[in-house]
């Protein structure tokens, strides 16, 4: 009977939310943390602040998801194929059935975080131009103000204005203080460029740096806020973060970059025995300069003394007085052969004229006849009438008359 009564029993029939539940709570008491190595896929960022994405390796993937107020706190970018390993609890999602991997940590494979996070970021800034030569602005020759934005109890201030006070005397310097490490100590950099480009007199340069110290005490030169305040000074500025090996952020963006704040004063000031020299050189120049020119100018006053004009100076005069009276003598002859051109010319002309004069025709008899009334020439018997007053034009006087009869030749 009760063999056969236990056959007979029903089986215990869950229901898919009892199965999921149960699952959640294994998966999530059997791994309360769990570190998972595996490359990034599929990552999506939506405008809630969460990252979604897949770590997969060659033979399996999980889903995984980065809360808002973890993934802001991330010091780089989660991108396509990066190898990472992360720091989470598994979580098993009802809805879906599915589990996935709630990241808390996230750290690159075989780069540190903030290696990564200032690769990054110096791609970025790189892309919008930050870095570019073409911004770089030259520094001043003969700088009268200096703002150096720095500790005032460090080191580097004291290095500094011993360099300038050796160098040059003719510079004022002017501190603006801040902290150059630590937390918080970028914003106060960022601060301290930006008034140093409101100090008045406004200077002529703007020296940002320190000491050397470690890879962490100098971080914050590599800060977005320092970069983007020394891309935005319109006073050039220096970088003197105290290293040589690594190269920060600031060293990049600034117009010049110094090792150390001591070279940085090298840079922004001239030697004053340097320059001395130069002006000794220059002088030398200008006097030897000066000297071969008076030569050249004594050499060409006796060629000039010795020439036949400074010797004899009113020959010169006399010849060109003998030059002017041939010239008249020519000229006046000039002019008496033309007079008798003209008048050669003017007297065949006159002949021709008075060859062709009607007087010269009556001076030989003949005689010209005209209607007394209106002064018409009489070429025909049959223009007049008998009775009518005519006049005839002779060599040497006219005569009036009066038809009495007419004859015409037939």
């Amino acid at each position: 009977m009760t063999a056969s009564a236990d056959s007979k029993r029903e089986p215990h029939v869950l229901t898919v939310a009892q199965l999921t539940s149960l699952i959640k709570d294994v998966l999530e008491g059997t791994f309360p943390t769990v570190w998972v190595s595996g490359e990034l896929s599929d990552v999506s960022k939506p405008r809630s602040g969460h990252v979604y994405f897949t770590l997969k390796d060659a033979d399996a993937q999980i889903r995984g998801v980065i809360w808002r107020n973890t993934a802001s706190r991330l010091p780089f970018q989660l991108e396509d194929g990066a190898q990472v390993i992360c720091a989470g609890n598994l979580d098993v999602y009802p809805p879906r059935g599915s589990y996935q991997l709630v990241v808390r940590e996230v750290e690159p494979r075989g780069v540190g975080s903030l290696l990564l996070a200032l690769r990054q970021l110096q791609q970025r800034l790189a892309a919008e131009g930050l870095f570019d030569p073409q911004h770089k602005k030259p520094l001043p020759k003969f700088p009268r103000r200096i703002a150096f934005v720095t500790s005032p109890t460090g080191a580097a201030i004291r290095d500094f204005l011993e360099v300038i006070r050796r160098r040059w005397r003719g510079t004022d310097v002017v501190v603006v203080p801040t902290r150059v490490q630590g937390e918080g100590a970028a914003g106060e950099i960022a601060r301290a460029i930006a008034a140093a480009n409101r100090v008045k007199p406004a200077p002529d340069v703007i020296v940002v740096g320190r000491g050397g110290g470690s890879v962490e005490d100098l971080w914050c030169f590599n800060d977005e806020l320092v970069v983007r305040a020394i891309f935005a000074s319109e006073i050039p500025v220096v970088s003197a973060v105290g290293h040589e090996i690594d190269v920060t952020l600031s060293d990049l963006v600034a117009d010049v970059r110094a090792l150390t704040p001591s070279e940085a004063a090298e840079l922004v000031v001239p030697s004053s025995d340097d320059l001395q020299s130069l002006l000794k050189t220059y002088q030398q120049r200008l006097v030897a300069l000066l000297r071969s020119r008076a030569q050249s100018a004594r050499v060409r006053l006796n060629a000039l003394a010795s020439s036949r004009v400074m010797r004899h100076p009113t020959d010169r005069i006399r010849e060109l007085a003998r030059r002017v009276d041939e010239l008249e003598l020519r000229a006046n002859r000039a002019i008496l052969t033309n007079q008798s051109k003209a008048r050669e010319r003017i007297a065949h002309m006159a002949e021709r004229l008075e060859s062709l004069s009607p007087l010269a025709v009556l001076g030989r008899g003949y005689s010209v006849t005209q209607h007394t009334s209106d002064g018409r020439l009489l070429t025909d018997p049959g223009s007049v009438s008998t009775g009518e007053l005519i006049t005839t034009r002779l060599a040497r006087g006219t005569l009036t008359s009066r038809v009495e009869t007419i004859e015409t030749d037939i």
